[in-house]
């Protein structure tokens, strides 16, 4: 197990730019614009041999009319609970604001390591201007740039050595699969997660896009353990018109490539629109295991034949691949939530499912005898081995005399038979003909 280093202060101090730069990713989103960061970023972060978690929180704010305020400063109280050491971050530029102040002030009742940084510092001026902050009664202080990485040295090995000591874990062998979530903004996302953990992780407002980084959690129950993925809500190019919004996709991009089973959440009230099917289609295209969450289920006027007629819009907007679950839930009520999480592990388990090659030829050509490929021109075509890939996803080879004549429909025709005899729904399968 790791220590864990909250990263704490007013917006805009560089809190996401220090964040990033300690996790030597661009995880956190950066950008002129106050407050970007709404929900806790989490990061893995090594100095000197010893490994820690980083928590980037969101702004806090005090006396402010944004909606997200009293969200975002009780998102950096959990993150000081969880914390075994917290870093102070201030800008040296603004000097020590009221703001400041009331951070500091609830800080000093904190029993925990806590570092202050003073950020923006490139320059010796600058660093004499920093002798101000001893005064909010936080003792040693350190000034860094988080922009070009100078006083980081100084500050991380203060930071080790006031980090307590844990208990070694041996690692697994094989990670823990990546589940992620999904969707259009306010499908429902992060009350799906916060609702499954049963703890407000994730800020959840009534605003589109709150969540606008891809965030992971560890879920750990009931039989299950995987990783947990909220990413920000996905949306067509052309609404995407803030630098902010166009990270936060990509981040949505990214987090999908890096997964093993997409969740897609739609809003049932809204019906399965193009832009889930766009994002569907990203997760077919990138060979991720999918299931269907249809949420909000609660809100629809509903009658005997309901589910099945919605099940059967979403099923013709998705062909060819069909093979898919969808599950009706509600992430208010938390109805279903339980069976959603038991069709995304068995989707996994589909997704890495291996078939002996000596058995798959037993099923698999008796069956082709029965039903060859079409003869074209007069030339026979005869299918004489199969074997599955050693791929990370589910893909076959067909060994034929003349693979180039095997047309699209015959490959179909393969594939709804692997499908009929196998289990692998919600995973897309590719199938593969060549020459013996």
């Amino acid at each position: 197990m790791n220590n864990i280093v909250a990263i704490v202060g007013r917006p805009n101090v560089g809190k996401s730019t220090f964040f990033n730069r300690l996790i030597k990713r661009r995880d956190a989103i950066v950008d002129s614009v106050s407050g970007v960061t709404r929900d806790r970023n989490y990061g893995k972060s090594e100095w000197n041999g010893k490994e820690f978690s980083v928590i980037d929180t969101g702004g806090y704010i005090v006396g402010s009319d944004d909606v997200f305020e009293g969200e975002i400063r009780r998102q950096v109280e959990l993150a000081i609970d969880e914390a075994d050491a917290i870093l102070f971050v201030v800008d040296v530029e603004e000097g020590i604001t009221p703001m400041d102040d009331t951070v500091a002030k609830l800080l000093r009742k904190v029993t925990k390591p806590v570092i202050l940084v003073v950020n923006k510092v490139d320059n010796a001026m600058r660093a004499a201007d920093a002798v101000e902050f001893y005064s909010l009664g936080l003792g040693e202080y350190f000034t860094i740039s988080g922009m070009n990485g100078s006083g980081t040295g100084e500050l991380l090995d203060k930071l080790v050595e006031v980090l307590p000591e844990m208990p070694e874990v041996e690692e697994e062998e094989n990670p823990l699969p990546r589940f992620t979530v999904v969707g259009r903004p306010n499908a429902g996302k992060s009350s799906f997660i916060n609702a499954l953990i049963g703890e407000d992780r994730f800020v959840v407002t009534d605003i589109a896009g709150t969540t606008r980084d891809a965030i992971d959690t560890t879920y750990n129950r009931f039989g299950f353990e995987f990783k947990l993925v909220d990413t920000a809500g996905i949306r067509r190019k052309a609404k995407v018109k803030e630098d902010l919004e166009f990270y936060s996709v990509m981040r949505s991009v990214r987090a999908i490539e890096h997964s093993d089973v997409c969740i897609l959440m739609i809003d049932a009230t809204r019906g399965f629109e193009s832009q889930d099917q766009n994002i569907f289609w990203l997760a077919q295209k990138n060979r991720k295991g999918v299931v269907i969450l249809v949420n909000k289920w609660d809100l629809v006027d509903k009658d005997t034949n309901s589910a099945k007629e919605y099940e059967a819009i979403i099923r013709k907007e998705i062909e060819p691949f069909t093979d898919v679950p969808i599950i009706f839930v509600s992430a208010l009520t938390k109805q279903r939530l339980l069976k959603a999480l038991e069709m995304a592990v068995e989707v996994y388990e589909n997704r890495k499912q291996r078939i002996a090659t000596s058995k798959f030829n037993e099923t698999m050509l008796p069956i082709i005898e029965h039903t060859p490929p079409p003869a074209i021109k007069g030339k026979y075509i005869k299918i004489k081995y199969c074997m599955q890939l050693p791929t990370p996803t589910p893909q076959f080879v067909f060994f034929a005399n003349l693979p180039q004549y095997i047309k699209d429909p015959y490959k179909r025709f393969i594939e709804n038979k692997l499908r009929d005899i196998y289990n692998f729904s919600g995973v897309p399968i590719d199938i593969y003909f060549r020459q013996k």
